[in-house]
């Protein structure tokens, strides 16, 4: 897998995948997920689509896929200030 899809997927991992889909093809990491999978992983949760593509090219033993786990879990959780900053106001009003 390319370095830099790995770097830039754990921050736009949607934009990512659109670019290296279209832009460079030749780079867009192998992948044995269904189409319409891969369509549908990819438009609701890239993030757990980019970790399948981690899994099936490099395994689960790889400082990648540990990354990409750890950021999915923390964006999925609402591990962000604003996001915890929403949710206090919200619960004020």
């Amino acid at each position: 897998m390319d370095f830099y899809f790995l770097l830039f997927s754990l921050f736009f991992p949607r934009i990512v995948m659109l670019v290296y889909y279209f832009g460079f093809p030749e780079q867009y990491p192998a992948n044995s997920v269904p189409t319409l999978a891969d369509i549908g992983l990819g438009a609701l949760f890239p993030r757990i689509l980019v970790l399948i593509y981690i899994y099936q090219n490099m395994g689960y033993e790889n400082i990648w896929f540990i990354a990409h786990l750890v950021v999915a879990v923390l964006a999925y959780l609402g591990g962000g200030r604003t996001a915890n900053n929403r949710r206090s106001r919200s619960e004020r009003n």
